[in-house]
């Protein structure tokens, strides 16, 4: 990977930033069923309004302006817009068969924005984070409370799906795969796994981002691991980073985050909420505010990159940005 050298002696230098949160952006646009098919997909079968990972083919531009806003704000790295770039996720627009297409072109419009930014300013090198999603199904749960043991997918169909959609950021320009908003450690699991494969087979070295979700106030994720237990779980890869994102606020994120900075040898990723949505589902959380709080991450020495995930905006970056060039990073464990 030729950008690995620098995006780990970037980290060594200093906190990383993060992009925020891409759906909040692409909500601005307004775009409806038509602006989603585009003239090729005009005659689509089924509805693909909501499909933001078809717009880095129907409204490419969009989401390149996305990833310059981001940029412009400060973001050392920027995530692809792939979410939901499996057969799995794509089954729901009967899209699998352009989940190569997909990821391979989300990956190439970030690389391009971000190799224009380094060489606008070459002390400042951007980073493509691969964005790998959860998908819709659980290897860990039924989803049928009446069949406690049925699993609507299995860990070799996640895997495959995986390495598809890996296989493609790559080939793509990504620097970086990350493995995000895990609900479910076996998921996860399948997906480092199939990372694993891609590494041996290409014979490279692949960083790799985790970042799980803590679902509510038990401090669990969804499929029932605390984050000490979520750490050890996808402890057994190098990791380049392991952290949290999505499902709270930064206040509510700071005691997860400090059991992986006390007990973990990788760097240590954060990317809060905009605060807790409210009645409406809108996130209301200032680009100050949310500031003030992930001051508290910095002062603790808890991270290494920091970032934005649902209802955060470049200002939201821009804030984050300004906060953290006046801290140190992380300084990184070597447990023996």
């Amino acid at each position: 990977m030729k950008n690995s050298e620098q995006l780990y002696k970037a980290l060594s230098e200093r906190i990383l930033v993060l992009d925020g949160a891409m759906g909040t952006m692409l909500q601005r646009y307004k775009f409806e069923e038509e602006d989603y098919r585009g003239a090729r997909f005009k005659e689509w079968k089924s509805s693909v309004k909501g499909n933001n990972d078809l717009l880095s083919l129907t409204q490419p531009q969009a989401i390149e302006e996305v990833h310059n806003k981001y940029l412009e704000a400060g973001a050392d790295i920027i995530e692809t817009n792939t979410f939901s770039g499996t057969t799995i996720a794509m089954a729901d627009y009967h899209m699998e068969e352009l989940v190569y297409e997909l990821n391979y072109e989300s990956a190439k419009i970030a690389r391009k924005a971000c190799d224009e930014y380094t060489t606008k300013n070459p002390d400042k090198p951007r980073f493509v984070a691969g964005s790998i999603g959860p998908t819709n199904r659980t290897a860990s749960l039924s989803p049928d409370v009446n069949d406690p043991g049925y699993r609507a997918i299995t860990f070799d169909e996640l895997r495959l799906a995986y390495k598809q959609q890996s296989e493609a950021l790559l080939d793509g320009g990504a620097d970086v795969l990350l493995v995000e908003t895990v609900f479910d450690t076996l998921n996860a699991k399948a997906a480092l796994f199939a990372i694993d494969e891609i590494q041996d087979e290409r014979d490279i070295k692949i960083p790799i981002m985790v970042s799980g979700t803590i679902t509510d106030a038990s401090g669990r994720t969804l499929s029932g691991q605390t984050a000490e237990a979520f750490l050890i779980s996808v402890s057994h890869l190098n990791l380049l980073s392991v952290g949290f994102n999505c499902a709270l606020g930064a206040n509510q994120l700071t005691p997860y985050l400090e059991t992986l900075a006390h007990n973990s040898e990788f760097y240590v990723s954060a990317y809060p909420n905009a605060g807790l949505p409210n009645a409406f589902g809108k996130y209301d959380e200032t680009p100050e505010d949310m500031a003030v709080q992930i001051k508290e991450y910095a002062e603790k020495g808890l991270i290494n990159i920091i970032g934005g995930c649902c209802g955060t905006t470049p200002d939201h970056i821009s804030a984050i940005a300004a906060l953290v060039k006046n801290y140190k990073p992380r300084k990184v464990k070597l447990f023996v």
